[in-house]
């Protein structure tokens, strides 16, 4: 049975479906699984990442890297978080792992280790929503769209973009616009807030199980 490490992932979103399609599946995190059955190790992921897995899928902590939030980059700088998260990530990147796929927003990574290898969204996945996703892969295939599977996502037009929230900024009296499920978080205590902004979108998590457990078990 095929070991594929979910590192830094507490929703299950993700772990789940490769457990269902026959992998021996955990996931990692230093908050408990939201699911109470899950195989998970509650712990820093460098405790367990090199136990044997054969695949890991990891989704570092973007706070410190996406571009969403460069205004505050020049004292991230200054005090050192900036740099902790681009170690963190480069860690990860460089584990001693055969399938690895790291999933981050639009941010310094690209400079900082090398472009993603692909750029997706999750309504090329069914999913109304945008949120602009990178995936850098180590000896993974590129995610395609469910409907042209011999086509890949990043040469797709699409015109069904999600759900946005418009207004007029006071200051600026510009038009601005956010995707919706994005500015709906702005309501909640901020723990909730990142966990949302944050999740993995169930077409985007239905993609990776079903389309890197085929190509892994036909190796």
């Amino acid at each position: 049975m095929k070991r594929i490490l979910i590192a830094c992932e507490e929703s299950d979103e993700v772990r789940g479906r490769f457990e269902k399609l026959g992998f021996d599946a955990w996931s990692c995190d230093i908050q408990a699984n939201r699911n109470i059955n899950a195989n998970h190790y509650q712990c820093d992921v460098f405790e367990i990442i090199n136990d044997n897995w054969d695949v890991m899928i990891a989704f570092p902590p973007c706070t410190h890297l996406a571009v969403s939030g460069s205004r505050w980059f020049e004292n991230k700088i200054k005090d050192g978080r900036q740099k902790e998260g681009i170690d963190f990530f480069l860690k990860i990147a460089k584990a001693n792992i055969k399938h690895i796929a790291i999933e981050n927003p639009i941010g310094i990574m690209s400079k900082n280790y090398m472009p993603p290898s692909q750029v997706i969204q999750p309504y090329y996945f069914g999913d109304k929503a945008q949120k602009t996703t990178c995936l850098w892969l180590k000896n993974l295939p590129k995610l395609y769209h469910n409907s042209t599977p011999n086509l890949f996502v990043d040469i797709i037009t699409h015109t069904d973009k999600g759900e946005f929230l418009e207004w007029i900024d006071k200051k600026t009296g510009k038009l601005k616009k956010q995707p919706l499920w994005y500015a709906q978080a702005r309501s909640l205590k901020s723990e909730e807030r990142s966990k949302v902004r944050s999740k993995t979108f169930p077409g985007i998590a239905d993609a990776m199980a079903k389309q890197w457990s085929d190509y892994i078990f036909n190796l």
